[in-house]
Parts: C-alpha cells; structure tokens; sequence
C-alpha cells in the first residue's frame, strides 16, 4: 500500500471544501484495522468485516451455484449488520454490499444450467434524454412531472402536472441552448443502445442467450415500451439493471418506483421471476475500466503526476441521505477510494478530490458543489485538473455540455491553466464484460424469493425484487422527505419556500379560472387584456 496522499492544508469548517484525503474505503480490505463510521444508519465497519442486508432475518446457502466461495449469510433486522462466512482469495475478492453483487472473476462463470427451458432477458434502465431540440420541453415535463424530482405536500398533489408544465415551458428554452452546443439532442439513447447491443454479444459469447431491452424513465424508449417488449418475447426469468454504478433514491429509485406500479397490475409480471441489481460500483471490472480511463488522460498532461484528478458526481438533495437512507453518498466517497486504490497499484499517487454538480432550486444538496470546489482549487493554486465524470456511463447534457463548457470555462477563468475530462465508460470492453458477469452471477437470484414468500421471509441478499428494495431503501415508500422544514414561524427559508407555494398556486388558480370562466377576475380589472 502506497503512502497516503496529503493534500494541501484547509480549513476544516469550510463546508464548500473538498481538497481533501480520500474516505478511507473500510469495506474494501477485510484485513484492515481502520474503524469509521459509515453514512448508512447504524452502521460500523471495522476490521471483522460487516456487511449489511434488508430487513427482517434471512439465511441463503449458495453452495450450489457458480459462486463458489460464498457460503452462507445471516441478517437481522433492517439495515442490520451480518457477520460474513465469505471466503476471500488474495487476488479474487468477494464482497457483499447492500444492492451490490461485487463479484467479479476471471474465470468464465456462465452455467447453462442456470438458463435450461427459461427464456432470459436483461432490462437496462437508464433516465432518457431528448433525441431532438423538439423533444427537450416534452422530456423536461416528464422530469419534472415525476414525485421524486420536484415533490410537493400531499395536498398539492394534484398540482404536480400542472406545475411541471410551468417549469418545463420555463425551462426549455435555457435547456435547448445547451442540447443545440452539442448536436440538437441527447446521444444517451444512442449510446444506451450500443451498450445493450455489445452486453449481449458478450452474454452469448459467454453461453448465456439473453435479450437486452433498454428502459429510459423519462423519454424513449419508455420502460413501459420495454416491458410491453418483454412480454411479447415470452420472458420468463428478468434481471433488472440500472446503469447507475451507485443507487439513489432519485435514479435507480425512482425507476424501481415505477416498475412496481407496472409490475403490480399486470399478471404476466407478477408471475415472471425478477432480481435486480441495484448498484455495482465496487465490481473490479468496473474499477479496473475507471482506472484504465484515467491512466490514459494523465499521460496527455505535460507533468501527469501534478494532475488534480477531479471525480464530479451527479448531486441529490441532502434529505435524500439524512433523512430517507440513501445510500448515495456513501455509495459514492467508497467508489472514489476504491478506484484510487486501483491507480494506486499503478504507481499512480495524484491527490483527488469529489464533488457534486447539477443542483436546482433553493434546497440544500450533497456538499461540496462542484463549481465552487473548482473556485476554490484555482485560489489554492491548483494548476491541472483532469474531470472523472463517476455517476455516468453514457455522455449526455450533463458531461458534453455541464462538465466540457461550463466547468472548464470556469476552471481556466479561476486560474487552472491544464483541464482534461475522462470519458464515459460506453462500450469500454472490460466495463461490459463486467456488466455481463454480473448479470451472470444474478441468475442463481432471480426467482428464488417470490411474491408469497415477502411477508415471511422478506428480503434477499444482497439482490432482491423491486419490492424488497424499495422496502430497504425507502421505509416510506412513495412519500420522500421535504426539501426544507414543513414549516418554521419567522423569516427563514422554510417560510419563503411555503410563500412561494402558497404564491404559486393562487397564480394557477386564478389563470385556471380565467381560462375557464367567460370573463374572469383580470377581465373584469382589465388586466387580462394587456396580458394577452
């Protein structure tokens, strides 16, 4: 192990920092004696190894199955902690996370037992993005229009198409500018499909005759579309694959969301077995690709070991973590330690640092933003900085546009005279090899809890239904915390957060009315007139 990276000295209270050492990665060495808190309630890691699992106490042999060196696993209560019976070898570790199969092998682990009479399919979820400038305003009001990104009191509910139809129509003109600098449109659908297209190549290389579908949240292909498809194909075993490498409430989440609503009223998808795979970030395949990008982009800097790698995560607000569970964060700060640790077998040493990007509106996000992280490291003379793009594996607004322009623009006007960016994943071959070994590995789960069996035996490790981990991840299920305090007396953000509300939807009211009635209020004042 190499000696740890220091970076240059900061205040510590400043909130907005994040020039700092790596979190130590205390899950991915179980010979450690590092004890720290993690960011998941209730949960020590130390050096016997803990692992987490859903809910109530449950007891799986995998004796059988192509994992070989998993024995068995006990859990308790939810988000308990479990002592492990796994096995680990020097050079092949296997770890259980909570949503994370992390085996990742050499060998070829394909078993045509595990397929036999079954026609098997892969679903990869994704959010969509608008293919043409034409689609941005649409695309944006189904964004928008979902609970989980802008979330109103139970009350307001029936504004929530309303409203995304204000802020889409706002929105979109400030929106298409950015999609017209890199194309007039979103190259995610493309790229997804590409994806899909090379995991089952590599699926079938590997004696597993799958179909891929590919699922977006909030454009086409819709996962309504995608399901339709996989029952007109006669699917009869499922496994569920987000292309988020960490799980969040307002990604992976989200289209679980949705999937249990399709699920629970169609009876060919209560009858089809299911597992998903809610996050993979700590596969070695998936570590060993990251790594293999940044090595490449250092070597094109002058002094590659002067670089200030810069890892930019997609942000969610901060109740997502502290007051519902996600794990995001966690997910995140552990996937940084485990890919600088892998450079660090490289004889790579650069300091690093992470930060969030992409906040909206007045809520309090994960800490620290990325624009301000990158102020920041211009006033502490940073000199080169190479952006790592970690939360995506397909380029889109957010990295052709968000980090390639905005950032960068910003980074040379604070004094960073070097800037690269590391590209997405894509169709990197070890990242799909990967990506089909996982889903590989799933097969011996998919099924093997069904619907009957959930009130008696709740969940399993570490894959379950969308049931199970929406029951996991979100205890409240489709009602997520408020962005802000429901409500403090006084002059704070909470009151002016309710004023806009209550402002907002006396404006909706009183244009619904005009629109509806035959000569309205501001008819009557002679407003509506000057309006028009």
């Amino acid at each position: 192990m190499n000696t740890p990276i220091h970076a240059p000295s900061s205040s510590p209270s400043s909130s907005s920092s994040s020039y700092m050492l790596r979190p130590p990665s205390c899950l991915s060495h179980p010979s450690r004696n590092i004890k720290c808190p993690m960011l998941l309630p209730q949960a020590i890691c130390t050096s016997q190894k803990k692992y987490w699992c859903f809910r109530a106490h449950v007891e799986a042999s995998f004796n059988t199955n192509p994992l070989k060196n998993y024995t068995s696993v006990s859990c308790s209560t939810w988000w308990s902690e479990a002592q492990s019976l796994v096995s680990y070898k020097t050079h092949n570790k296997q770890l259980f996370t909570v949503g994370s199969l992390a085996t990742s092998t050499a060998q070829d682990v394909s078993d045509t037992t595990l397929i036999g009479g079954d026609k098997i399919g892969v679903l990869l979820l994704n959010l969509g993005g608008p293919e043409t400038l034409e689609d941005v305003q649409p695309f944006l009001f189904n964004l928008f229009a979902d609970p989980d990104i802008i979330r109103l009191p139970r009350i307001f509910s029936f504004l929530q198409k309303p409203l995304a139809q204000f802020v889409s129509v706002a929105r979109a003109p400030k929106s298409k500018e950015g999609y017209a600098s890199i194309g007039g449109g979103s190259p995610l659908r493309r790229m997804t499909d590409e994806q899909a297209e090379e995991l089952k190549k590599s699926l079938w290389e590997k004696n597993v005759p799958a179909k891929v579908y590919v699922g977006m949240r909030y454009w086409h292909p819709f996962t309504e579309e995608a399901i339709e498809q996989i029952k007109r194909d006669g699917i009869t075993k499922l496994v569920i694959l987000p292309l988020y490498p960490q799980f969040s409430i307002s990604t992976s989440g989200s289209s679980l969301r949705l999937l249990e609503s399709i699920f629970r009223e169609d009876e060919y998808l209560v009858n089809m077995q299911h597992t998903v795979i809610p996050s993979w970030y700590k596969r070695e395949g998936y570590i060993k690709a990251m790594a293999n990008l940044i090595e490449k982009e250092l070597k094109s800097f002058d002094c590659p070991e002067e670089v200030m790698i810069f890892f930019s995560a997609h942000g969610v607000p901060l109740a997502y973590v502290e007051e519902a569970g996600d794990p995001y964060k966690a997910e995140m700060e552990e996937c940084v330690d485990l890919i600088m640790e892998e450079l660090e077998t490289r004889k790579i040493t650069n300091a690093c640092t992470l930060a969030y990007q992409s906040r909206v509106g007045p809520v309090e996000w994960l800490r620290p933003y990325t624009d301000e992280t990158i102020v920041e490291l211009g006033k502490k003379g940073v000199k080169s900085l190479l952006a790592v793009p970690i939360s995506f594996v397909s380029e889109h607004i957010e990295t052709l546009e968000e980090i390639d322009v905005e950032y960068k623009e910003l980074a040379l006007e604070s004094g960073i005279e070097k800037w690269g960016r590391v590209p997405a994943l894509g169709c990197e071959p070890t990242f799909i090899s990967d990506l089909a070994d996982a889903v590989i590995e799933s097969l011996p789960y998919v099924g093997a809890m069904t619907a009957s069996d959930l009130e008696a035996q709740q969940s399993l490790v570490p894959l379950g239904s969308v049931e199970e981990l929406l029951a996991a991840y979100d205890s409240q299920r489709r009602e997520l915390p408020p962005p802000v305090i429901v409500w403090e007396w006084g002059w704070t953000k909470s009151a002016e957060t309710w004023n806009g509300r209550v402002a907002m939807l006396a404006v909706l009211l009183l244009l619904s009315f005009e629109f509806t009635a035959d000569k309205g209020l501001l008819h009557q004042m002679g407003i509506w007139p000057l309006l028009r």
